[in-house]
């Protein structure tokens, strides 16, 4: 999915929101879904990779060149105060 998409799919999810045809929560599940598959559909010399550790590193999604960029970029965004492995999206 390139970033046009990814933005007409957002805009899509918000009109739904906005008429009423869907609540917050399934807005965001949808709006999560679309920042997901863009990361993990993302082309050129980043990856899509995945954190799994304790708390807020968890689940998070980053785009990096390689699994240890990848694992210095997470526990920036958590400030380093936790332990982490990455594992590429597929």
């Amino acid at each position: 999915m390139d970033r046009i998409s990814a933005l007409r799919n957002v805009e899509e999810a918000l009109a739904t929101f906005e008429s009423g045809e869907c609540s917050l929560a399934e807005l965001e599940q949808e709006v999560r879904g679309v920042l997901r598959t863009y990361a993990a559909d993302f082309e050129g010399e980043l990856r899509a990779y995945r954190a799994s550790g304790d708390g807020a590193a968890d689940g998070l999604v980053v785009l990096a060149a390689s699994s240890s960029e990848a694992r210095d970029r997470v526990e920036a965004l958590v400030d380093g105060r936790v332990a982490v492995s990455v594992e590429p999206v597929e």
